[in-house]
C-alpha cells in the first residue's frame, strides 16, 4: 500500500519555490513595513488575455485571464460604459463570505452566473452587481478572483491528508483548509493575507495599464473581507487616490476576547496588531480619500470598536492632505443599494471630477 500523500496545496505546488526566489514588495516606509509583515511577493508584469467580450445595458464587459507569480491563472472581468472615453479606474474586491468556489463573479453580471454567486448577490449585495453599478456611474471597474477563490482556488481531488475523511461541499472543505494554507504560508515567511495582497497588486497593475483607464485616477472598494483587502492595498499602493471600506473596520483592542474568532486569516496575520491598530493601516500615508461605512448592528464587530476606529480615523486624517468620511448606518453586515450609492457618490467626488 502506498504511503505517499497528495499535495496539501493542490494547484499551488510551485508556490514555495517561487516565493523563495522572488523579491518582497518594497517602496516607501508605509509600503515596506506592511509588505514585510504580510510577506507580499512582488507582482509580475501581468499580460492579460481577452477571453470573451459582450455588450449589455449600455456597458461592455470583458472577461480576462492573467498569471501571477504562482498558482493557476486568474480570471477577472473589466466592466465599463460602452464608449471610448478614458475613465478613472476602480478595483472592486469581492468579500470572503465563507464561499470560495466562486470569486469576483458575485460582483459582475457574467454570461452564466453560478448559483453561489447569485445567492451571495441576493443576500449581501441586495441583488446588485457592484461592478456594473459603478461602471454605470462612469468608471472602468475590474473585479478579479483573488488567491484561494474561484479560478485561484485550491484543488481537493484527491483531498489533502487533513481533509481525507471529509465528505462535504467545496466551500466547507475550503473553510477548513484555510488554516492549512495559513500554516504553509507562515513557514515560508509569508501569510494568507500576503498571498491575497500579491494577487490584488497584480490586478491593480492590470487595471492601471488598460488603455481606457487613467492611471492617475485609481480607486478601490471592498466589502467585508474585500474591505480588509482594500485597507492592505491602499497601504501597499500609493497610487490609489480613493479607498472605500465597507463593514470591515474596528480597533483590534475591541476584538478581544470575543470577536476575532469570527474572522478569517485575511485579518488574523500574526503580529499585525502588535504595533498598530487596524484603522492606522487604513490611514496609510494620509494622502488618499477614505470612506468607511459601518453597520451599527454588524455581528462581526463590536460597536465600541467601530466607534473607536471612527474616532481614530477622524483624528489621524485631520490636517492631512487626504480626507476621511465615516458613515454609520443601521442594520446588519451587508453592502446594500443605499451603501453602494454612498460608495459610488464618494468615488465620483474623489475620482471623476
Amino acid at each position: 500500500m502506498s504511503t505517499s500523500r497528495p499535495s496539501a496545496i493542490g494547484g499551488y505546488d510551485d508556490w514555495p519555490a517561487t516565493w523563495r526566489a522572488g523579491p518582497v514588495v518594497s517602496g516607501d516606509a508605509v509600503t515596506t513595513e506592511l509588505a514585510e509583515m504580510l510577506g507580499v511577493l512582488a507582482p509580475p508584469k501581468a499580460e492579460p488575455i481577452e477571453v470573451d467580450r459582450w455588450h449589455h445595458d449600455g456597458l461592455v464587459t470583458t472577461e480576462l485571464s492573467w498569471r501571477t507569480a504562482f498558482g493557476p491563472p486568474t480570471r477577472g472581468w473589466l466592466v465599463r460604459p460602452d464608449d471610448d472615453r478614458t475613465l478613472p479606474g476602480v478595483l472592486a474586491l469581492h468579500c470572503h463570505a465563507g464561499v470560495k468556489h466562486c470569486g469576483a463573479e458575485r460582483l459582475v453580471t457574467t454570461r452564466e452566473p453560478s448559483p453561489g454567486a447569485c445567492q451571495l448577490r441576493a443576500t449581501l449585495y441586495e441583488e446588485q452587481a457592484l461592478a456594473d453599478r459603478l461602471a454605470r456611474q462612469g468608471f472602468a471597474v475590474l473585479a478579479h478572483d483573488t488567491f484561494a477563490w474561484g479560478s485561484r482556488g485550491f484543488t481537493f481531488d484527491p483531498p489533502p491528508w487533513r481533509l481525507r475523511k471529509t465528505r462535504a461541499t467545496y466551500d466547507a472543505m475550503a473553510a477548513e483548509h484555510e488554516a492549512t494554507v495559513a500554516k504553509y504560508a507562515g513557514v515560508m515567511g509569508t501569510s494568507f493575507a500576503g498571498a491575497v495582497a500579491h494577487d490584488d497588486l497584480t490586478a491593480l497593475s492590470v487595471l492601471a495599464a488598460m488603455p481606457s483607464v487613467d492611471p492617475g485616477r485609481l480607486g478601490v472598494v471592498g466589502f467585508s473581507g474585500g474591505g480588509g483587502r482594500a485597507v492592505h492595498l491602499t497601504a501597499l499602493a500609493p497610487e490609489i487616490t480613493a479607498s472605500v471600506v465597507v463593514c470591515m473596520m474596528s480597533t483590534f483592542a475591541a476584538m478581544f476576547p470575543a470577536y476575532l474568532d469570527a474572522h478569517s486569516w485575511l485579518l488574523a496575520t500574526p503580529g499585525i496588531g502588535r504595533d498598530k491598530e487596524w484603522p492606522e493601516y487604513a490611514v496609510a500615508r494620509g494622502l488618499h480619500h477614505q470612506l468607511v461605512l459601518y453597520a451599527e448592528d454588524d455581528e462581526l464587530f463590536p460597536r465600541q470598536g467601530m466607534h473607536d476606529a471612527d474616532t481614530l480615523l477622524r483624528n489621524r486624517f485631520e490636517g492631512a492632505r487626504g480626507n476621511y468620511r465615516g458613515v454609520v448606518l443601521p442594520g446588519p453586515h451587508r453592502f446594500d443599494r443605499a451603501m453602494q450609492d454612498l460608495a459610488a457618490d464618494f468615488l465620483t467626488d474623489t475620482l471623476a471630477r
